[in-house]
């Protein structure tokens, strides 16, 4: 079951702004150990130490792979790969200077057209198979947090008694450190409150 809160968009200007959205209320992040004493608890003929230990070494192993230029594919979860952010340059040979875009990570210079051609790395993964979003539709099962199912009462029942309609975690700017855009809509993160 996965579990929602509310979040109100108090970004001035954005068209999003005053408009309340679901965020995903995370329970707990799961360790190798913990996958692999759940994964143990599952019939397996496997322990728990062995699992764990063949969980380290796909990690290492799908680092070193992903490392080497290659992919990683995990059946109906993700494909796993290195992506690169990039400079910009202007120039692939600059002659003022006889420097030559490079292969390498860094920035380029104020003043300089061209240099090192990766900003940073990233590592990406890409839902495939039975963990498509359209897979995810179809399977997920949501539901309120207690707080969120309280705001909606609330709201509810200042409405019918002829109060405000308001409810949800209220912010007043905020960071985009979740990767959603602030617009509202995305994940846990645009300018929103992450309150539970």
């Amino acid at each position: 079951m996965i579990e929602l809160y509310l979040s109100k968009n108090m970004i001035e200007g954005s068209a999003a702004y005053g408009k309340y959205y679901p965020r995903v209320s995370y329970k707990q992040t799961m360790n190798i150990h913990d996958m692999a004493k759940h994964m143990a608890e599952h019939n397996t003929p496997f322990s728990e130490g062995t699992i764990e230990g063949i969980l380290r070494d796909f990690v290492r192993c799908t680092r070193e792979q992903t490392l080497m230029g290659n992919t990683v594919k995990v059946d109906d979860l993700a494909i796993f790969k290195v992506s690169v952010i990039g400079n910009g340059s202007v120039l692939l040979y600059d002659p003022d200077t006889d420097k030559t875009i490079s292969a390498s990570i860094g920035t380029i210079g104020k003043n300089d057209k061209t240099g090192p051609a990766v900003q940073s790395l990233k590592l990406l993964a890409q839902a495939t198979g039975e963990y498509t979003r359209d897979e995810l539709n179809k399977v997920a099962k949501l539901a309120w947090t207690d707080k969120a199912s309280a705001e909606i009462a609330a709201a509810k029942a200042a409405t019918i008694g002829g109060g405000s309609n308001s409810g949800g975690s209220d912010n007043t700017g905020g960071d985009n450190n979740g990767g959603g855009d602030n617009n509202g809509g995305g994940d846990n993160g645009g300018g929103f409150d992450t309150g539970s």
